[in-house]
């Protein structure tokens, strides 16, 4: 059975407005588990590669019935253990969360991406999405549980450059 948020949340393409989003999402509470808060020029340089990510994945803002925006989510190409796969990473504002919103975004992303991501630009076949939550943030790896992701193990990480991270590794099969 779908969930209120799943019928209600929709996923809208990453735009050049959408700056302010990523400064949002830039506090300490969004961020604990990512390394911190980044620097003003970190952010521009993250709405950047949103904007442009297109044929390498794609972006989206998580908009809730009556247009606001509750977060993000997106994908993006990645090597994994010598496969090309999909990443996914989201973030759900504070005021949002608890809701099933970002497992409803997760859901929606996930259906975009077996429509959509077959192959990259270049024509590689990408039969995988993985998320990597750290092990110690127990939503999101409930999140990747809601969406249908099966946990593989853990894993070291490395999120941001330098910052050593334990995650688990979730996958779906596209």
């Amino acid at each position: 059975m779908e969930s209120s948020a799943e019928q209600t949340v929709r996923l809208e393409p990453w735009s050049e407005g959408d700056f302010g989003l990523v400064v949002r999402s830039n506090s300490e509470a969004m961020t604990d588990h990512l390394g911190g808060p980044e620097s003003p020029e970190k952010l521009a340089d993250r709405h950047r590669r949103y904007v442009e990510l297109r044929d390498q994945g794609r972006m989206f803002k998580i908009v809730l019935p009556d247009g606001e925006p509750a977060g993000s989510i997106g994908y993006w190409a990645r090597e994994w253990r010598g496969e090309p796969v999909w990443e996914t990473g989201w973030g759900v504002f504070p005021e949002f969360q608890g809701r099933g919103i970002a497992a409803a975004a997760a859901r929606l992303l996930v259906a975009y991406v077996r429509e959509h991501g077959a192959a990259d630009e270049g024509g590689a076949p990408r039969r995988a999405l993985h998320a990597y939550p750290s092990v110690d943030h127990p939503a999101s790896n409930a999140i990747c549980r809601k969406a249908g992701f099966e946990l593989l193990g853990e894993v070291a990480f490395e999120y941001p450059k330098g910052n050593p991270l334990r995650s688990n590794d979730w996958r779906v099969l596209l």
